[in-house]
């Protein structure tokens, strides 16, 4: 089982894309949004959102990394675009300051675990890895469905 066929890993990482875009709060587009504001200088709120954003786009490389079986890729990128190796080139210091205490927690979270998934991608089984993507995706969700940036 340590290799799935390629269409088996296609259709994993396709269930993945999609269990994350459907797993964003439908509260957060309602009017009665409970999330809370977090109030950053605008460079930094442009700063962060392009972090964000560039994390989005790392976790769709991943993905198709995975798809494609190209573990070693994907850890690569998990580590340097994600992972705890990623905190310097993010600016993560001069953010923390800024952010509640459970969203720097949330961040801390999925730094750690993107540095566990590309460990885990590196030792070459594939359901580990997507296994250990989930901790991502599980942090992204839970930081998006408690703050917002305003």
């Amino acid at each position: 089982m340590k290799h799935l066929k390629l269409g088996k890993m296609r259709e994993i990482a396709f269930l993945l894309s999609t269990i994350l875009v459907f797993s964003l709060p439908v509260n957060s587009l309602a009017s009665n949004d409970s999330r809370i504001a977090v109030t950053l200088p605008q460079m930094m709120q442009q700063h962060m959102l392009s972090n964000m954003r560039d994390h989005l786009a790392a976790m769709n490389e991943i993905l198709i990394y995975l798809g494609k079986g190209e573990l070693e890729k994907a850890a690569e990128t998990a580590e340097y675009r994600l992972g705890m190796s990623s905190l310097e080139s993010h600016g993560a210091s001069h953010m923390a300051q800024f952010m509640p205490k459970g969203m720097r927690q949330a961040g801390t979270a999925m730094h750690k675990a993107a540095s566990r998934f590309a460990l885990k991608a590196q030792e070459g089984e594939v359901l580990s890895a997507y296994k250990a993507l989930s901790d991502i995706t599980s942090a992204c969700v839970t930081c998006h469905a408690g703050y917002k940036v305003k």
